[in-house]
Order: C-alpha cells, then structure tokens, then sequence
C-alpha cells in the first residue's frame, strides 16, 4: 500500500510539473509577440528592446508581406532567447524538485521493500490491503468474574499449557513391605540371639580345656623374650592395639553395637561427598514417594545424612541413649526396633506426604533415633535429661517425649519443612508401642520359630541328641525360656 502511494504521488507530481510548464511557456510566448507587435512601455530593457522595435518598424515599414513574416518570427525568437531568462531559471528549479522528488521516490521505494520482506517473514497471516486495523477495546472485566481460559495470540500460537497433574502415589505396595521388612527383621534377630548363645556356650567350653595353669612361669618367660626381639615400631604398634583393646573393653553393650551403626553413616556422609556418586545417593538413599524405587530406600535413608550437623545431632543422641536401651531390650531386639522404626517412619512420611500432595525427598536417621528415644523415656519416666551446652537446666525424660512429639504436630500440621516431622512422630509412636505392647506380642512370642530353625539346625548337621543344644534364654529383653 504504501508502494501504491508512493508511486501516485511521484506521477502526480510529474504531471502537474508537465503542465505547469507548458502554461508557462504559452504565457510568456504570448507576452512576447505582444511585446514585439504593440510595445510595452513599462518595459526596461538595455539593448534588447530597442532593437526589437526598431527591427520591428524596420519591417513594417520596408518589407513585404512574406519577409515581414520570416523576419517577425526572428525577432520573436530572438526576444524569447533575450528576455527568456526568468522562464529557464524556473524551469531549472522545476526539475531540480523533479530530480529531488525522484531520489526520494526510490530510497522510499527500497525502504518499503525491505520492510515487506521482513514483515511476510514474521507475519504468517495476509494482512489487508487497506492497511492494519486497530484491535477493538475489550470490555473490562471484574475481578470476581475472572474465568481461567486458554489465552490465544494475535498471531494465533496457544498460549502455555498448564502445569501436569501430578497423580498421588499408591501406598500398598510400601506398606506390604513395611510389615514384611519388620517380620524378617525380629526373625533375624532371634535366629541372631540364638547363634549368639550357642558361641558362648561353645567358647566357655574350649577355655575350660584349654586352661594350663601349670606352664605360666614357662609361658611368661617366652613372651618377655619374644618381647624383646621386637623392633620398636612394633612395639608401639602393639601398644596402641592394646590401648583400643582397652578402651573397646571399658563401653558399655549398648555403646558398642552403636559403634557399628555411626561408622556405617560415616560411610554414607562420605559418599555423599563424591560428585561420580550423587545420582545413585539421591536415588537410593533418599525417600521420595514419587520416585520410582520406593522400597529400598526406606531402609536406606535411615544411615544417610547430607549435612555433617545433621549425623552429628543424631549419632550423639543415639550414643546417649544406647546403653538404656540395649540393657532393656538386648543387642538383638534393639537392631530389630532400630531397623523396623526407621521402615515405618518412612512410611508414616510417605503417607502424610501423599495426602498433602508434598512430594519431596528426605533422609536421615530421625526416625529410628526417636524410636529409641521414646522407648526409653517411655520405660523410665522420672530419668533426668539435661541440654549438652545448658546443663544447668534439667527435666524429666516424660516431659520431653511430651515436648518433642507437640513441636513435631506443629512442625506437620503448619506445614514447617524444615524437618520430616511425619517421620519424626512415626517413630516416636513405634517406640512408645513396642514398649508398651509390642514386646508382648512379638518378641515373647518367637519360641516356635526359634525352635523350628534349631530343628533345620539339627537336620542340616546330621541329627543331634535331644538335649545337647543350648538353651535359648529371653536375654536381656524378657520372655519365657527357649527349646532344649
């Protein structure tokens, strides 16, 4: 269109110059034959006037009718090329505008055709020939009439697609696993008590035979010359060897099987820190139930920690409470409830989780540690517990369950993301059961399976006598004495 434009104006122009200067022309060639015929006073000319006149009476006077022609006609051109001169100058400026019109036509007519080309190649639609029209005013609309609809552009590309619904997870699967993973573990951990005991039996036998009390002057003579040859790097191996013999010797049941438990999350920290290891950690060893292995990692994220704070925390309450709870339960029956507590706070976690619509990963040995925890201030209400850092302020083991597991609804029910409190409460529920009730019905009640692993025993080693094994007593958790 604006091409067209151009174009009619540059010929618009072109012809009112044409027919301008052809008025000009029959005006002045008028002007001039009744210069040369009648004279004009007003005229004030050097040279050129008087001559025309007097060429002009020359040739009224003394020529005839054909010269007087010829020669009218010479004079004319003569005084059009003398007293032509205003009519050239603007002849020239018409077509300087001329030349100036034509100059803009073309720059405008390459502007307009780059222009086009760029605007075909982003417009996809035909624009009208008559120009853009104005898009209409929209009526405005109330903010409490607003309606989500899919907004469409003036180029006619839908706008972004809503988000995906995420679909809840299915919980039955976990929760099968869960009461599989807590059977095995107490069945492990009587067939465990039960090999235990049966080594202990079996040691205290050899030790009996063994015994030469007869040969220790003899005995301690060798070992002062064995001593003796050794060299001196050696003997401070041996020294340190028997310093942590010692210092393994003065811990307490309990604080020895924890040992176990904090070197293997010390492991864990320590893999978390290797970057070749991170999509495997995050994989397996964080609890997710978006995720699509959802099983191992409940068992798994009870030993990870990211944060060496986090380890810290858990590992020191876990140390202070290890021997209280390994002198109720057992060795045994505490690595069953701590491996059962940190399954079933995760499930706890992967239920609230799902109802809230929450799903994000968690880790951490919380669970299984608030188990311990409640147990034991469960057993023993009136303990005295005090804060590392204000031993100054002390309170009873009651009123601190009651305090963590109140911060821990509040943490879930306002939404505090700060810790897993699901998996928090679940395990302190666990603890507080198993205590109370769970000790009865599971623990008290493994003679019959014990009593059928003793008899595959038995069969597997080619039959014994009835009698010769050893007893299988409740240890130190409680329960009616095992099979002969």
């Amino acid at each position: 269109m604006r091409l067209e434009l151009v174009r009619a104006r540059f010929f618009s122009w072109d012809s009112r110059a044409e027919e301008e200067g052809k008025l000009l022309l029959s005006r002045d060639e008028k002007c001039k034959q009744n210069e040369l015929l009648f004279g004009n006073p007003n005229l004030r000319r050097s040279g050129t006037n008087t001559q025309m006149r007097s060429s002009l009476q020359y040739t009224k006077s003394s020529l005839s009718g054909s010269q007087k022609v010829g020669a009218f006609r010479r004079v004319s051109e003569r005084s059009i090329d003398s007293s032509g001169s205003g009519f050239r100058q603007e002849v020239m400026t018409n077509m300087a505008w001329r030349g100036c019109v034509m100059k803009w036509a073309k720059t405008e007519l390459t502007r307009s055709t780059n222009t086009t080309s760029q605007s075909s190649r982003l417009n996809s639609c035909n624009q009208q020939r008559c120009g853009f029209r104005r898009e209409a005013k929209r009526p405005d609309t109330k903010k409490g009439n607003v309606t989500q609809e899919t907004n469409l552009s003036e180029a006619g590309a839908p706008g972004p697609p809503p988000p995906p619904k995420v679909p809840r997870p299915t919980l039955f699967k976990p929760l099968m696993f869960t009461v599989g993973f807590t059977g095995c573990s107490f069945g492990a951990a009587a067939i465990l008590q039960y090999e235990t005991m049966k080594s202990r039996v079996q040691s205290a036998k050899d030790e009996d035979e063994a015994e030469n009390v007869s040969q220790g002057s003899q005995d301690m003579a060798y070992w002062h010359d064995w001593w003796k040859q050794l060299s001196g790097f050696q003997r401070q191996l041996i020294l340190l060897m028997s310093m942590m013999d010692d210092f393994w010797s003065s811990l307490t049941e309990g604080q020895r099987t924890v040992t176990g438990i904090i070197a293997v999350n010390a492991v864990v920290l320590c893999c978390w820190r290797m970057p070749s290891m991170q999509r495997s950690m995050i994989k397996y060893f964080t609890s997710n139930p978006a995720s699509k292995t959802r099983y191992l990692p409940m068992v798994l994220s009870s030993f990870s920690h990211y944060s060496i704070i986090h380890m810290v925390a858990n590992m020191y309450v876990l140390w202070t409470f290890s021997s209280g709870i390994v002198s109720l339960l057992g060795r045994e029956q505490f690595l069953a409830v701590y491996l059962s507590a940190g399954v079933i706070s995760t499930m706890v976690s992967y239920m609230c989780k799902a109802a809230s619509g929450r799903l994000y990963p968690s880790l951490g040995a919380s669970g299984a540690v608030m188990a311990v925890l409640a147990a034991v201030c469960t057993k023993v209400p009136e303990a005295k517990l005090g804060i590392i850092f204000l031993p100054m302020i002390t309170f009873t083991a009651g009123n601190a369950l009651k305090a963590l597991i109140a911060i821990d609804t509040a943490g879930l029910v306002l939404g505090w993301r700060l810790f897993d409190h699901a998996a928090h409460i679940g395990g302190a529920l666990f603890g507080v059961w198993y205590v109370t009730y769970g000790h009865k019905l599971i623990w008290r009640k493994r003679e019959p399976f014990v009593k059928l692993w003793h008899d595959m025993r038995s069969a597997d080693a080619g039959g014994s006598k009835p009698g010769g094994g050893p007893g299988v007593s409740g240890g130190n958790g409680g329960g009616g004495p095992g099979p002969q």
